[in-house]
Parts: C-alpha cells; structure tokens; sequence
C-alpha cells in the first residue's frame, strides 16, 4: 500500500497547482493542504493511475483508505472516496467500522456528506441490521459529524426512508445550535419533500425547528408553489 500512495503522490505532485492549491485551502478555511488539483482534472489523473497500477485487491482496501486517509493533502482523501464508491456493493458488514472512522477523522462536509449520503447510505441498504445500534450509537456520541450522518443516511432512499426514525433524530436534534446539523435537518427533509410534500409540511408545522432548518425544509414545496400561482 505504501507504494501505491507513493506513486499517487507523484502523480499529484506532476499535476499540482500552487495558485489553486492556496485558493482551495483557503476555501477550506485552511484546515487541508492541497496539490491545487480541481475535480475534473483529479478525475483523469484518477483514471490513468488506476489504469497503470491496477485496483488493489478488496482484502487491502482496509489498509489503503487508512493510508490514503493520513496523507495531508485533501486530493488523498478525494480519491479514497472516489476508490471507496467502486467497491461499495462488496464489502462486508465490518466494513462500518471504517465508514465511521473517516467520519470522525479530518471531517469537513465535503468528506463527510459524501460518505453519508452514499457509502454509509448503501452500506446500511444491504446490511440494515446495521441501522440501530450505529445509528443510535452516532447520535449519542456528542459528535455533530456523526449526528448529521445519522440524517443524511437516508438521503437517497425516497419511498423507502424510515420516516420514525428519521423524524425521531430531528425531534432530538431540532434544538441544535450546530450549523451542520440545522443544515442537516433542513436538507433531509428538503429531499423527503420531493416524495411526500405533505408529510413534510404536516411535520414541518407540528415542530419547532430552527429557522435554518425550517426554511431549508420547504424550499423545493415553497418554489412549486411560486411557479404554479
């Protein structure tokens, strides 16, 4: 694994950008260093390295995310996420464990709500045993990261979303002063509405949320009101 990275790194060091790099970083309110490699750009250089080195063997992945994960510059763990969404329908349930990890370690949203929404999301599909105890678990935790991935988990489920559950973890963080999880509550529930409007209106109005999550939580019924007066 040591020596994948190596390469990889290599080839971020070919294709860095300082002037972007300083950029980013500040975007990222300069917790991460950078190459300076923008998405469209880390998406070939993610292609052809692949192409040349080959994917690694399911049973290392464990250790390659871990690796990829320690390195400084955010462009690592870009890729371990992009590397992660190949092998997402073949891991095993233990495999949550380091889901959790990279949740909780170099966290920002553009990690976190990634790893939620899509890995933790499917990852919980195929193994919803899971769902209890990692979620109740991550809501007790007092880490906001893991609260709002208890949110967002279900973000792409539509018809299939848990809706106790998920109005349950709003009930118990709708006091939240966390900006992360105001915009988390709103987001959940901005997405539900696009399946069932109604209910979302009916819970938006039991409620007391923040005005955050309130006006987050109505913006897709709110606009299809504007254009259909």
């Amino acid at each position: 694994m040591e020596d994948f990275v190596s390469k990889l790194r290599q080839k971020f060091l070919e294709n860095a950008n300082a002037e972007n790099a300083a950029q980013m970083k500040a975007y990222m309110r300069n917790q991460y260093d950078f190459f300076g490699i923008k998405a469209p750009a880390q998406l070939q250089i993610r292609q052809e390295f692949l192409k040349a080195e080959g994917l690694p063997e399911i049973s290392h992945l464990p250790n390659l995310i871990r690796e990829l994960w320690e390195q400084p510059e955010r462009e690592f763990q870009h890729f371990a996420l992009a590397h992660l969404e190949k092998y997402n329908k073949k891991t095993d349930a233990g495999f949550i464990e380091i889901l959790e990890m990279i949740i909780v370690t170099k966290s920002w949203w553009d990690t976190v709500d990634f790893i939620a929404a899509n890995l933790v999301g499917t990852h919980f599909k195929r193994f919803p045993e899971l769902i209890p105890f990692y979620t109740e678990n991550w809501m007790n935790s007092g880490n906001f990261w893991l609260q709002r991935s208890a949110l967002l988990f279900q973000l792409k489920y539509k018809k299939q979303t848990d809706l106790p559950l998920l109005f349950g973890f709003i009930e118990r963080l709708s006091d939240s002063h966390e900006f992360f999880i105001r915009k988390a509550i709103g987001w959940t529930l901005r997405e539900y509405s696009k399946t069932d409007p109604d209910a979302v209106i009916r819970f938006v109005n039991s409620h007391q949320l923040q005005p955050l999550s309130q006006k987050e939580a109505l913006k897709v019924i709110n606009r299809k009101k504007l254009t259909s007066a």
